[in-house]
């Protein structure tokens, strides 16, 4: 693969939207990338659409501890491997399902998982000004949100 030119081309993307993800593995796949010769990778993590193919509510917790995860990765990994993280939110798991989780519904989970990734981590003082943003007086992190 370092022979083939490719890295030079291309940064590689890892995609895992599951809120327990293998951090160490993760490591590992990105010390495999670099001993090819990439320079770079990204991330890939979700704030809704990533639970179920029928999921009507986001459970944001799930969400906010995949973004924590990813976190834990990051600053496990050379401090000049990650390019940037793709926060995504799938509508839909193929074009033939019907739609998961609007987005109307997802908005206080795309609110916490930005605070977390933007400030390295989630607290007490994280949650309550993602309340003040979204004028919600209690928001329900491991519950689903009425």
């Amino acid at each position: 693969l370092s022979e083939s030119g490719v890295p030079q081309l291309v940064q590689p993307m890892i995609w895992d939207y599951a809120a327990d993800i293998n951090v160490e593995g993760k490591v590992q796949l990105i010390e495999k990338y670099r001993r090819c010769g990439f320079s770079k990778v990204w991330f890939a993590s979700a704030f809704k659409g990533a639970t179920g193919v029928n999921q009507c509510l986001t459970p944001a917790g799930h969400h906010l501890r995949n973004q924590l995860a990813w976190l834990q990765v990051a600053s496990r990994s050379p401090g000049d491997v990650l390019e940037g993280i793709a926060l995504t939110g799938w509508q839909r798991y193929d074009h033939f399902s019907v739609l998961c989780e609007l987005l109307p519904v997802a908005i206080p989970s795309l609110a916490v998982c930005l605070q977390a990734l933007k400030n390295g981590g989630y607290s007490e003082n994280i949650k309550e000004n993602v309340e003040k943003l979204l004028g919600m007086p209690n928001l329900e992190i491991d519950n689903f949100m009425r």
